[in-house]
């Protein structure tokens, strides 16, 4: 098999396997989730064969032609998207495999399968994909593969609302990424990342501002960064396996990936307003995450929080470094797609740890209501608390080294937005350090946290291996094999910049870990905020108040304006210019028709009518 049969093969092997399961085993659990698993672990092992092996391939088919115009499936597979390649395929996999003791019991295992599958073919889509058509068709099988996803317990009100807000929010952010693709067309005339890159290089002035911040809209919605970040927590209505997958680890972060695919298409002035985007989107996650007490929804604002850190660090590629323009963009991407990288693991880890409580504890996931949860599960507990740290920056740990690398960018380019990425730093140390207490430790405070127990291999192993690649990912020993190319472009900080940029990344871990613990204390049975300072949580548990300015919009001004069009179309439209022509015509048949009943004495009155309507008309004449 050629390295390009070998690319399109693990393209297509995740669709086969949706396709049989949705065809034939939708009523076969077992069988479908044993189709779906080959298919992950195909993907596994030739992902590791293309990265290991250092194969980077670029070819295309020609697929539809419009006139002058060739639509082609074209596959690019380099440093970048090796990089994303990996997280895709281990996560997925991991995931498959802890899905099987999660899903066991499920009536919709089947179907939760098939859409696993589906979902790995969209994501391996966009892995490869060389032009933006491409993109943006396995762009949108994305938004279809987590409206599925989420709406997998159907049955449940807040799973559907959750389900078509998320499709909602996605198409406003993917219809602003429609509109820099059509305008990316009409300006280079292709949609070829090759091509289009050339173009820039032979004439940067080519670059529009319009343009970078359209194409930008695709992260803003997949990407959960403000004002679209509105769908992700509600997401969490979906099985917590899919928000590891789609919500954590991958989906949410093809938005980075793409602008770092594309960056060549942003000009600097663009990537400045991406920057602060970025930074507001990281402060923000950060504050809501505080007043969340449902264990998925404070991992969900914590996700928003991080995915707000990399586009703040790719943004900081408008700032020149030393003159040199070029090396700012690439060391802006290297830091995001760092952060890209060991983030998806230990988020990864974060919420199957969430969701190996949420299991044992029959679904619960007030954090309120566990506690004195690390004795009972010792497994998902260490592992959980790896998952922790490395979020939180310990030094030693992969987010240690993806976090300060940001934090570095920062500090060399920008104060404020340095100050505020520190800031974000200290609050996740604050909030982490509360959910860990309050669901690991104090008393267990209901009967569903006393019965606990750990969970079996199938759930544990994955938590196990992500927990390993959360504290390995930031060593350079991993960088040749599956971050060659990218990873040298990442800023490291060295001598006194090093000692300065890392005693305030440990000064304020340490600062928001003890916070947390003297507010929170051990096994507290409620939220002290919202009890010493109601104020103050009041405001943090509205978010800010985006989701009542949305609520606000759609009923006050969405549903009047829809409601007027509606009065339009139906009564001026259809009913008098349509309808009104189309009733003169029906009102004369139904006349007409009348006079036709077949009757000879009828027929004897009409022409007696008839021939004294004609002599009046004569005599009116004369």
């Amino acid at each position: 098999m050629s390295n390009e049969q070998l690319i399109v093969s693990l393209l297509v092997v995740p669709f086969l396997s949706a396709l049989v399961i949705g065809i034939f085993f939708r009523r076969r659990h077992e069988i479908a989730a044993a189709v779906s698993i080959a298919a992950a672990s195909v993907v596994l092992l030739g992902s590791l064969y293309l990265i290991f092996g250092n194969i980077r391939e670029e070819f295309s088919y020609e697929w539809m032609t419009f006139g002058d115009y060739t639509v082609s499936m074209g596959f690019y597979f380099n440093d970048l998207a090796a990089l994303l390649l990996f997280v895709v395929a281990v996560v997925g996999f991991l995931i498959h495999i802890f899905s099987l003791g999660y899903m066991k019991e499920d009536p919709g295992k089947a179907r939760y399968f098939a859409g696993l599958s589906l979902f790995m073919f969209s994501m391996m889509g966009i892995v490869f994909a060389n032009n933006l058509i491409m993109i943006f068709i396995f762009w949108e099988l994305v938004g279809l593969s987590s409206f599925l996803l989420i709406n997998h317990y159907y049955h449940k009100p807040a799973a559907s609302e959750a389900a078509k807000k998320a499709f909602i929010v996605n198409r406003l952010g993917d219809f602003g990424f429609l509109l820099g693709i059509i305008w990316s067309y009409w300006h280079f005339e292709t949609l070829n990342l090759f091509e289009m890159a050339a173009l820039v290089e032979a004439n940067p002035d080519i670059l529009h501002v319009g343009i970078g911040l359209l194409l930008f809209c695709s992260a803003l919605g997949k990407s959960g960064q403000i004002p679209l970040h509105v769908w992700l927590p509600d997401a969490m209505e979906g099985p917590t396996p899919v928000s590891a997958l789609i919500h954590a680890a991958t989906m949410v972060a093809a938005g980075i990936y793409l602008l770092c695919r594309i960056y060549f298409l942003i000009p600097p002035e663009a990537m400045v307003w991406i920057m602060w985007v970025g930074a507001a989107t990281a402060i923000f996650g950060s504050l809501c995450a505080i007043t969340q007490t449902d264990i998925k929804k404070i991992l969900a604002y914590s996700t928003i929080s991080q995915l707000g850190y990399m586009v703040a660090a790719f943004g900081l590629g408008s700032l020149v470094i030393d003159g040199d323009a070029g090396t700012a963009i690439q060391a802006g991407i290297g830091a995001a797609m760092f952060h890209l990288v060991t983030h998806g693991f230990f988020k990864a880890l974060l919420f199957l740890g969430a969701g190996s409580v949420i299991h044992a504890c029959h679904h619960e996931q007030d954090i309120y209501r566990m506690g004195g949860l690390w004795r009972k599960m010792p497994v998902t507990f260490a592992a959980f608390t790896v998952g922790v740290l490395a979020l939180v920056g310990m030094p030693g740990l992969a987010g240690f080294f993806s976090k300060d690398a940001i934090l570095y960018l920062a500090w060399e380019n920008n104060s404020a937005l340095f100050l505020i990425l520190a800031a974000t730093a200290l609050l996740t140390a604050f909030y982490m350090t509360r959910l860990w207490l309050a669901a690991f430790f104090g008393e267990p405070k209901t009967r569903a946290s006393r019965d606990a127990k750990e969970n079996n291999w199938i759930m544990t192993a994955p938590l196990v291996i992500l927990a390993i690649f959360s504290v390995v990912a930031g060593y350079d020993f991993m960088h040749p094999a599956i971050f060659d190319g990218i990873m040298q472009e990442v800023p490291h900080a060295e001598g006194a910049d090093f000692a300065l940029v890392a005693g305030v990344s440990v000064a304020v871990l340490l600062a928001g870990l003890i916070a947390g613990w003297l507010f929170y204390g051990v096994g507290a049975r409620e939220d002290r905020l919202e009890k010493q300072f109601p104020g103050l949580h009041g405001f943090l548990s509205a978010r800010f108040f985006f989701d009542d300015v949305y609520e606000w919009y759609v009923v006050n001004v969405q549903q009047r304006f829809s409601s007027l069009l509606n009065f339009i179309d139906h009564i001026l439209i259809s009913g008098l210019i349509v309808r009104g022509a189309a009733g003169l015509v029906g009102l004369f048949s139904l006349g007409a028709r009348a006079a036709h009943t077949g009757n000879l004495h009828v027929y004897v009155y009409w022409i007696f009518l008839g021939v004294v309507l004609m002599w009046l008309v004569v005599k009116g004449v004369q």
